[in-house]
């Protein structure tokens, strides 16, 4: 009998002891298991806002190339406004490996967008700076062509526009120097005043095939060294101005290259020494202009 309670005994010992055994095991799996839940925790935390600040360095390069333009590009608000819609979502998301490599991979992707769109925005800013210095350029020449003496040459510069559109005749190699007509019909060119018969203007209209066939004109105006209107000095209104011209050089067009001359002969008085001006326009839009001297 009492072998049998000793027998007992000692199962429940062992019994105790493989519980309690158990039970420490379990208390050190679950304490190992807490402290690596928050090692695991602060982790992504800390991945998390090496995340978030990366987006914030892309947001501010995006808000400097913005700023550096007077009108932004569209391509860049846009994609600054999907970032910071990201970084908005990031902030509020939870703290799991799956949700941080996926915003990780979204990073990834805004970068490449990014640097390509960055790339784009500096190649549009050299393109507007070598436009713009072109711009200038023409500016300054159109200036230094555009040369009148006096208050009639002045109105004629508010008359003088600049084609607007392709669509419009032009001259090319405008000329005007004084000739000597001879019985026979024979022009002898000169530059003397006093021997000088007839003013003789001519141009060439280059070929131009936006422009309809069909019979054209420029208003010719010759100025002389005292300021006169040579030839008719008759007047015509385009708009709010007036344009006093020398004559009407009609011509018809037929999609080809043109030379067109014309003559202006002397009034009672022989022709002045000194500069001459000659201009044409088209309607009220200076087209080209010259100079000449007789002596």
């Amino acid at each position: 009998m009492e072998n049998k309670t000793e027998s007992s005994n000692r199962s429940l010992k062992v019994v105790l002891g493989i519980l309690v055994a158990l039970l420490l095991a379990t208390a050190f799996y679950t304490y190992n298991l807490y402290n690596d839940g928050k090692a695991t925790e602060a982790q992504l935390r800390e991945e998390k806002s090496v995340v978030l600040k990366d987006l914030n360095n892309m947001a501010e390069q995006y808000d400097i190339a913005i700023g550096e333009n007077q009108s932004a590009n569209a391509k860049l608000v846009e994609a600054r406004e999907r970032l910071k819609g990201l970084i908005d979502s990031l902030k509020v998301s939870e703290n799991s490996v799956k949700s941080l490599w996926r915003y990780k991979k979204k990073f990834l992707a805004l970068q490449e967008e990014m640097d390509f769109l960055l790339a784009e925005n500096d190649s549009l800013k050299v393109e507007n700076k070598l436009l713009a210095t072109t711009l200038d350029s023409t500016k300054v020449q159109l200036e230094e062509r555009t040369i009148f003496n006096d208050s009639l040459l002045a109105q004629n510069t508010e008359l003088a526009d600049i084609v607007e559109t392709a669509a419009v005749l032009s001259t090319v190699n405008l000329k005007g120097f004084g000739v000597i007509v001879r019985s026979t019909g024979k022009l002898i060119p000169t530059e003397r005043a006093r021997r000088t018969d007839k003013i003789r203007i001519c141009y060439t209209v280059p070929k131009n095939s936006l422009v309809v066939p069909g019979d054209k004109e420029f208003f010719v105006q010759v100025i002389d060294p005292k300021n006169n209107v040579l030839g008719l000095n008759q007047q015509i209104q385009f708009d709010e101005k007036v344009l006093n011209y020398s004559l009407v050089s009609k011509f018809n067009y037929e999609n080809a290259n043109l030379d067109v001359c014309e003559f202006i002969s002397e009034s009672d008085d022989a022709f002045e020494k000194g500069m001459y001006a000659v201009n044409v326009f088209s309607e009220g839009t200076l087209v080209s202009s010259s100079q000449f001297s007789l002596k």
